[in-house]
């Protein structure tokens, strides 16, 4: 009866050994590694071969580095701002989301030359998913350490 308890209990030890180990691991990704496992997800689930894959996430990996280029938004103060310095945080906002845009809009460009239409609207149906299940655990690419 002993024995089947510490072959249990070591079990258990074990097991919770290599989950913690999985997490750490996990958790250590750059925002590049999490780039391209996001990349070679999203290229997997759409069907791609093996040369549209590769370029895809090459390409998928390159857009990254400029949404990240442009720096995390600065959150607004919780604090009493003036008309004008609500004004410009509104105009800042807008600039940002412009500079995203002509970003998202170049790559649509670069994605068309290789990927069909139904594929590039697969892309950002997955992109979107994973990026809702990163904000859910906390760990949104554009939040983690460089």
């Amino acid at each position: 009866m002993r024995s089947i308890i510490k072959i249990l209990l070591l079990a258990a030890y074990i097991a919770t050994s290599c989950m913690t180990q999985a997490q750490n691991n996990r958790q250590q990704l750059t925002r590049e590694q999490l780039a391209e496992v996001q990349a070679k997800h999203i290229a997997k689930e759409t069907g791609m071969d093996d040369a549209t894959s590769k370029r895809f996430i090459n390409t998928y990996c390159d857009f990254q580095k400029e949404i990240w280029a442009l720096n995390p938004k600065k959150r607004i103060q919780h604090r009493d701002m003036d008309e004008k310095e609500t004004g410009q945080a509104i105009q800042n906002r807008f600039e940002h989301s412009q500079k995203i845009l002509d970003i998202r809009e170049k790559y649509y460009g670069i994605y068309s030359e290789f990927l069909t239409q139904k594929q590039i609207e697969r892309v950002y149906k997955l992109e979107r998913q994973m990026m809702r299940r990163l904000a859910e655990h906390g760990k949104r690419p554009d939040r983690q350490k460089r």
